[in-house]
C-alpha cells in the first residue's frame, strides 16, 4: 500500500513538471514555425498527450479487457470535454474563430454519432471502424490545409532556428512528453489498484479513474496553457485529443482484438450519450455565437458530475 501511494505521488510530480516543459516547447514551435497555436495544439500536442489513452486502451484490448479499452477511450472524451475544457472556459472565456473550430467540432461530433450507430448490436462494427478512420484522415488533412493557409498568409517569416537551438527544444519537448506519459501511467496504475481493492467494477474504473488518469496530460497541458495565457493551444489540444481518442484509438483496439470489439451496455447507454451532451454544451453556443462563455464551463462541470453520479450510485 505504501508503494502504491508513493507511485501515485511520483506520477503526479512527473505530470506537473512534464506539462510545464511540454507547453513551453509547443508555444515555441508555434512561434518559430508560424503555425497558429490552435493547430499546434490540435496536432503535435494532441498526438503526444493521447499517448497514455492509446497505450492503455490498445494493451487492454489485446488482453481481452474490452470494458477497460472502450471505457477509457470514450471516458477520456467525456473528461476532456465536460471537465478539462470546462475548467478552461471558466478561466478564460472569450471570442473564438468559428472557422478554426467548426470543422473539428463537426468531425468530433461525427465520431460520436458513428459510434452510436455502429455499436447498437453490442460491438463495434467493421464499417464503423472504417468510418472512424476516415474521419481521422479528414482531421489530419484539414489540419494540413489550415497550416498551409496560415503559412501562406504570413507577412514576416521568422529566421530558422540553429541546429543547436532546435535540438535543445526538441529534447525538452521529448522530456516533457516522457514526463506526462510516465507520470500518467504511474498515477493510473496506482489509482486503479486502490479502486479495485475497494471492489469497484472494471467498467466504472475504466470510465472514471483510468479515463481521468490518462487524460491528466490534457488536464495539465490545459491548466499550464491557461496560466500562460495560451487558451487557443488548450482548446486545440482538447478537440484534437478527443478526435484521436474516438477515431484512431477505438479502430486500433478493434484491429488488435481480431475485428471483434464488444461494447458494454454502460458505454452504449451512458458513456456515449453523455459524450454527446458534453459536446453540445461546449460546441453549439460557440458555433452560433462565436465565443465561449463561463456559463458553458459551469454547465459542462455539472454534466460531468451527473455522469459520475450515474456511474457510482
Amino acid at each position: 500500500m505504501i508503494l502504491t501511494w508513493a507511485a501515485l505521488i511520483l506520477g503526479l510530480l512527473l505530470i506537473v513538471k512534464g506539462g510545464d516543459l511540454f507547453v513551453d516547447q509547443a508555444v515555441w514551435m508555434a512561434r518559430v514555425s508560424g503555425v497558429p497555436p490552435f493547430l499546434i495544439g490540435a496536432t503535435v500536442v494532441s498526438l503526444a498527450t493521447t499517448m497514455p489513452e492509446f497505450l492503455v486502451s490498445v494493451m487492454a484490448a489485446f488482453r481481452g479487457q474490452n470494458q477497460m479499452a472502450c471505457g477509457n477511450a470514450v471516458g477520456s472524451v467525456i473528461a476532456n470535454t465536460s471537465l478539462i475544457l470546462s475548467i478552461a472556459l471558466l478561466a478564460l472565456p472569450g471570442r473564438v474563430s468559428r472557422r478554426q473550430y467548426l470543422a473539428k467540432g463537426l468531425l468530433l461530433t461525427g465520431t460520436v454519432l458513428v459510434l452510436l450507430a455502429s455499436t447498437r448490436q453490442g460491438e463495434l462494427a467493421g464499417w464503423g471502424s472504417l468510418a472512424l478512420l476516415g474521419i481521422f484522415l479528414l482531421f489530419m488533412g484539414e489540419n494540413i490545409w489550415q497550416a498551409r493557409q496560415a503559412l501562406d498568409g504570413r507577412k514576416e517569416k521568422s529566421p530558422p532556428p540553429s541546429g543547436g537551438e532546435l535540438g535543445k527544444h526538441l529534447f525538452l519537448f521529448g522530456a516533457g512528453t516522457v514526463g506526462l506519459v510516465a507520470g500518467a501511467r504511474l498515477l493510473v496504475g496506482s489509482a486503479t489498484r486502490l479502486a479495485l481493492l475497494l471492489g469497484v467494477s472494471q467498467g466504472v474504473v475504466a470510465a472514471t479513474i483510468v479515463a481521468l488518469g490518462t487524460s491528466l496530460p490534457e488536464l495539465v497541458t490545459t491548466l499550464t496553457a491557461v496560466a500562460k495565457k495560451q487558451a487557443s493551444l488548450s482548446a486545440g489540444n482538447i478537440l484534437g485529443a478527443n478526435i484521436i481518442d474516438n477515431a484512431l484509438i477505438l479502430p486500433a483496439c478493434w484491429l488488435v482484438s481480431g475485428g471483434v470489439l464488444p461494447i458494454s451496455l454502460q458505454t452504449r447507454l451512458i458513456d456515449l450519450p453523455f459524450c454527446l451532451v458534453g459536446l453540445g454544451v461546449v460546441l453549439v453556443p460557440m458555433v452560433l455565437l462565436g465565443r465561449f462563455y463561463r456559463w458553458q464551463g459551469a454547465l459542462g462541470l455539472g454534466v460531468y458530475l451527473a455522469y459520475l453520479f450515474l456511474l457510482i450510485r
